[in-house]
């Protein structure tokens, strides 16, 4: 459409004015959420010995065999297996020097300290090879990687302590409009409870810790200019409502007042059209449409891949992945939509209301069905393809 951004063509204009941070090193434990700023090699080998898998009997030769001690975890036998001598093993103890194969307990009997097999074992089995899962020097974690539960663990066991990560972003979201209710217990008769700027903030606090709540502004222009005072110091701004252009709109000017140049407004999806990029020096303000849907719609495909760029993460644009239509969806106009759906993991099908303004049909939402402008009506069965919400 005329005068409209394409959704691919805007989000690389974002993501190209994505402020760039610095790194710090924190304690292991505190990395949890962040970015790697590097890659990270091991500093150790891991496993630093070849171990047993299984509890047993660490073998030499061909058997029977003298028991003549044991290897247990953290507490290795120190001496040298002679042929057809055996020693006890527990799963992760040091294999001894001159053992050749683990006889797992279950086939194993034992009279006196005499060890014979019900099962031959095979050499190498139940034997875990020193280095198998990484040598000292190899690399662990490509940097831009997010740091998970099993990634620290990998970082530990690779004998680090600190870790270098990415700055984490700080960023702000303002809620405007005359009829917002910072007290959704108490709203009066011409208002509504301002509920997307702590929709936008939950969606983003996974990654940044903590946004900065501003407002809600009324749409004044001293109201927003304060309001943009409390934001010197943010790295992103996400406003919601007062982009567009009516009587009673007035972020954009309030930003230029601020002195933020608009970037580009205005983008071909359905809902969210009314999206601006601005920047103030290295400060980017992303404004998002004022109806929750939209404003939902918008943060998903813009907020979340800008502050992922921000921490140097390398996936920034949520995935997609296919499904089956459960029925049939008229054809679409000039803009690329955005249907709420529900997909049960193989169909999926539309919520019941598809106002821009319905926040209980986004709730029963799992997913977002993406239409491209000007597709043809999709039957039952047809593949469409889909953003899971649910891990985006």
């Amino acid at each position: 459409m005329s005068g409209l951004l394409d959704l691919s063509d805007a989000q690389e204009r974002l993501l190209a004015l994505a402020p760039q941070l610095g790194e710090e090193t924190v304690a292991i434990e505190e990395a949890i959420g962040r970015v790697l700023a590097h890659d990270l090699r091991a500093n150790r080998t891991q496993p630093p010995a070849d171990l047993s898998a299984m509890d047993g009997y660490a073998l030499c030769g061909a058997g029977p065999w003298t028991l003549v001690g044991e290897s247990r975890a953290g507490a290795p036998f120190e001496g040298k297996l002679a042929p057809s001598e055996a020693v006890r093993i527990s799963t992760g103890a040091h294999m001894p020097d001159g053992a050749e194969s683990v006889l797992i307990q279950e086939n194993a009997s034992v009279a006196d300290a005499t060890i014979s097999a019900d099962q031959p074992p095979t050499a190498g089995k139940h034997v875990r090879k020193r280095g198998f899962d990484f040598s000292s020097g190899d690399i662990v974690l490509e940097g831009g990687t997010r740091l998970g539960p099993a990634q620290l663990a990998l970082a530990i066991a690779a004998g680090h302590a600190k870790l270098t990560v990415r700055k984490r972003p700080r960023v702000a979201v303002l809620d405007s409009g005359d009829e917002l209710s910072l007290n959704p217990e108490n709203c009066g008769p011409s208002q509504i409870p301002a509920s997307n700027g702590a929709m936008i903030a939950a969606m983003l606090n996974p990654l940044v810790g903590r946004c900065e709540r501003i407002g809600p502004v009324g749409d004044d222009m001293d109201a927003l200019a304060a309001a943009l005072a409390e934001a010197e110091d943010c790295d992103i701004l996400i406003t919601s409502g007062g982009a567009s252009v009516g009587d009673h709109d007035l972020v954009q000017s309030a930003l230029r007042e601020w002195g933020a140049d608009i970037a580009f407004w205005k983008v071909a999806i359905r809902p969210g059209k009314p999206l601006m990029v601005a920047k103030r020096g290295a400060q980017v303000v992303l404004g998002l449409p004022g109806n929750p849907v939209s404003s939902f719609v918008t943060a998903f495909l813009f907020a979340l891949p800008l502050v992922r760029a921000a921490m140097g993460m390398r996936a920034l644009i949520p995935g997609m992945q296919t499904a089956m239509a459960a029925e049939a969806m008229p054809a679409t106009g000039g803009r690329r939509e955005f249907v709420r759906g529900v997909f049960d993991g193989q169909r999926v099908r539309r919520a019941a209301s598809q106002d821009s303004s319905a926040i209980r049909s986004l709730a029963a939402a799992n997913c977002l069905i993406e239409r491209p402008a000007g597709s043809s009506e999709v039957a039952p069965g047809d593949k469409l393809r889909i953003y899971n919400l649910e891990n985006g």
